[in-house]
């Protein structure tokens, strides 16, 4: 008899942490649905502080009967769902919505829906660019904290010089000549070369310069109608807090990422690592130990696109702040009878 009462004893208290262990019901679940893959990392880090004792969030693919991704796709749910705000929201790249206005349905929904969280940068991986964390990734995926150069210094200076082409392609898409100078055209024009000279990266600043300068002359010839409505496009993006100082930011994602961040990192690390081997070739005491050492720092590297994609230092960002803002006016939700 004492033995079953035991057994129903250690039965209850399994069934006890067993419920302990599983989610919450006690919540109500708002389901966030975003672009691609990357993505769900992305807002996962930052929905996590939104989440209480009402509330917590699922970050899911916006398709459950395909691999269908994309903005489109995470907005199109928005549109038919009767579930909005207390259960669904929406967390996609601002790309040019957010600046052109309400042009088409994205934009409106974007710039208007309470349940639609966007970057306000083009998209996630300006984030993962942001300046001021770049010099802890070069960290990372070296295990060396010499500084090279002042990456938020260059990337202001870039910034500052494309900014005039920045603006003139935006103002194409918002006169309907993006066919004349397409995001793809502006690509060519603002990424590095491929070889940047990390000892004199001014050089660099200088070829972009030029290439900026002959194409804003181009601009200028063939749209004299700018004349008038480029300054107004210019005060536009001033307004909604976009410097020319942090152009870099609202640039497609893509080309910061692999024509002008990679560019820069990719040989700054190569030589960082050399300095490291050669250190520990100059410091082994003998033939084992600098084979051990060597082998022990290369297995410990990183490339660096792969600590970018898992860059945090973001979250300091005046921009993220925006997005916490956006992200606060969220709908109050509470549990449905389901979930309660």
């Amino acid at each position: 008899m004492n033995m079953k009462r035991l057994i129903r004893n250690l039965s209850s208290r399994y069934l006890e942490a067993a419920a302990k262990l599983r989610p919450s019901n006690s919540r109500c679940r708002v389901i966030a649905y975003v672009e691609s893959f990357d993505d769900i990392a992305f807002w996962r880090r930052i929905l996590d502080e939104y989440e209480d004792d009402t509330r917590y969030f699922e970050v899911k693919l916006p398709s459950h009967t395909s691999l269908s991704k994309g903005k489109r796709t995470a907005l199109s749910n928005i549109l038919k769902s009767d579930q909005l705000g207390a259960s669904l929201i929406a967390c996609v790249d601002a790309d040019y919505d957010w600046l052109l206005g309400d042009r088409n349905e994205a934009s409106k929904l974007i710039n208007h829906s309470p349940y639609v969280v966007h970057t306000y940068v083009y998209a996630i991986e300006n984030f993962l660019c942001y300046a001021p964390s770049l010099h802890r990734a070069v960290v990372q995926a070296t295990l060396n904290d010499r500084p090279v150069i002042d990456y938020e210094a260059f990337l202001t200076t870039y910034s500052e010089i494309i900014w005039p082409l920045f603006v003139w392609n935006v103002w194409c898409y918002q006169y309907d000549h993006y066919r004349t100078f397409s995001m793809s055209d502006l690509a060519t024009f603002i990424s590095l070369d491929k070889q940047v000279n990390i000892h004199h990266p001014e050089e660099t600043l200088a070829t972009v310069q030029r290439r900026v300068n002959q194409k804003v002359a181009w601009m200028q010839r063939h749209f004299p109608q700018g004349r008038k409505t480029y300054p107004q496009v210019r005060d536009h993006l001033l307004q909604l807090g976009i410097t020319p100082a942090t152009t870099y930011l609202f640039i497609q994602g893509h080309t910061l990422f692999e024509n002008v961040i990679i560019p820069l990192l990719d040989p700054i690390c190569i030589m960082l690592r050399k300095e490291r081997e050669r250190e520990i070739r100059s410091l082994a005491c003998h033939a084992t130990q600098r084979q051990n050492e060597l082998s022990s720092y290369q297995h410990s590297q990183l490339p660096i696109e792969t600590v970018l994609r898992k860059n945090t230092g973001f979250m300091s960002a005046p921009q993220m702040q925006w997005v916490r803002d956006r992200i606060a006016k969220l709908p109050s939700c509470t549990p449905t009878p389901a979930e309660a």
